[in-house]
């Protein structure tokens, strides 16, 4: 399983590193790099070596194109140590060019910082770059105190506008996984009580058709092998080819009986598919092997509610493209194994899904267990007793 994982694993992640790296987004910010790299002029006699102030725009470049290499939820300290980089690059960049658009790269750092921070330790970094700002303006160029406000002023408000605009971007984002997660909690919901009722009326028309249909066919095969009997009848073909055929449709009904009584349990097949309908992102492979259908409510809703933490958490977390679910019945238990693709990296963590997830299967007989793979996917095996 970790070996197929790691096989289908390493396109999606490469595509999806290559998506982030052409978004709308990240094409702005390498276009007002450019605008950056042919606006700044390089001063012979500066502070700063021409050849400096041309690599610290490349490695510029470099790194911030790096930063769509880590996830949005992981490794904070990768994150701060970018971001330190990138304004040591644009600072060197600002005084090697005593004016032009370099500051313009302050900007794009403060998007940066927006799409991970909240407001307050956002604010303090960028207090803290703009002084920065200032100190290099002060040394290296030769601008009035007029002229240093202006600059100022112009790219602080620029600074707070993409902050804004990101802000904006981000908590949209949160508000639309909310509303997916709330989306995909009420369609398991749904799920559940169709298919409780679907069983529920299966086992119904079982005990009508036993209790009802069979009495009276029984009652009729007894009158007809009775008729035939009589020395009246007996040679009297009708009346032994109907009582033939009660006794067929006797047997064909009890049959009829058993195997619906034998598919009691609920089918979660279009309760899964539904679930993960409305996810644009992980795509979702769900297979069904053979009948696996659950016994009761309670590990209907823990098999549910496992894939919808999964999806939910690959989406949000480890930037999977694809999620594969298989559930299988065995003779004594039913096993769902669930994994993505994503790239996380460190143990699993188990938040207050997770815990809820492992609470479920308990409470329904089963246990749950959730690992990393060398890959940086996330594996996910559970099971549930099969009752005798």
């Amino acid at each position: 399983m970790a070996r197929r994982s790691q096989a289908a694993g390493m396109p999606s992640t490469v595509s999806s590193t290559l998506k982030s790296l052409l978004s709308p987004p990240a094409l702005a910010g390498y276009a007002a790099w450019g605008a950056v790299w042919l606006g700044t002029p390089v001063q012979p006699d500066g502070p700063v070596p021409a050849a400096l102030v041309h690599a610290s725009l490349v490695l510029f470049l470099i790194v911030f194109m790096g930063e769509h290499f880590v996830g949005h939820d992981e490794r904070p300290g990768v994150i701060a140590a970018i971001a330190v980089t990138l304004s040591v690059l644009a600072l060197v960049a600002i005084a090697g060019s005593r004016n032009g658009l370099s500051p313009i790269l302050l900007v794009l750092i403060a998007a940066l910082l927006a799409a991970y921070h909240d407001w307050k330790p956002l604010s303090l970094m960028l207090g803290a770059l703009n002084l920065a700002f200032v100190a290099v303006m002060l040394w290296t160029w030769e601008i009035s105190l007029r002229g240093l406000v202006i600059y100022v002023l112009a790219y602080v408000s620029f600074q707070l506008f993409a902050a804004m605009m990101m802000r904006a971007a981000a908590h949209a984002e949160r508000m639309s996984e909310r509303l997916r997660a709330a989306n995909a909690d009420l369609i398991a919901t749904r799920g559940l009580l169709a298919e409780s009722a679907r069983d529920a009326e299966r086992v119904r028309v079982a005990r009508e058709l036993h209790d009802i249909a069979g009495h009276k066919l029984t009652a009729l095969k007894l009158n007809l092998a009775a008729l035939v009997r009589d020395a009246r009848f007996s040679e009297a073909e009708p009346a032994r080819l109907c009582a033939q055929l009660a006794d067929e449709l006797l047997a064909d009904l009890r049959q009829l009986v058993e195997r619906m009584r034998g598919d009691e349990g609920l089918d979660l097949r279009a309760a899964l598919h539904a679930l993960a309908a409305p996810f644009p992102r992980p795509r979702a492979h769900i297979e069904i092997v053979g009948d696996a259908r659950v016994d009761n409510l309670a590990q209907a809703e823990a098999v549910l509610r496992a894939a919808q933490e999964a999806l939910t958490n690959s989406a949000r977390h480890s930037q999977a493209a694809n999620l594969w679910l298989v559930l299988r019945r065995e003779p004594d238990r039913l096993l769902l194994d669930i994994r993505d693709d994503g790239r996380g990296s460190g143990p699993v963590v188990p938040g207050n899904g997770l815990a809820g997830m492992r609470e479920r299967f308990g409470e329904a007989g089963g246990d749950l267990r959730i690992e990393r793979l060398a890959t940086g996917s996330v594996h996910l095996q559970a099971w549930l007793p099969v009752a005798a």
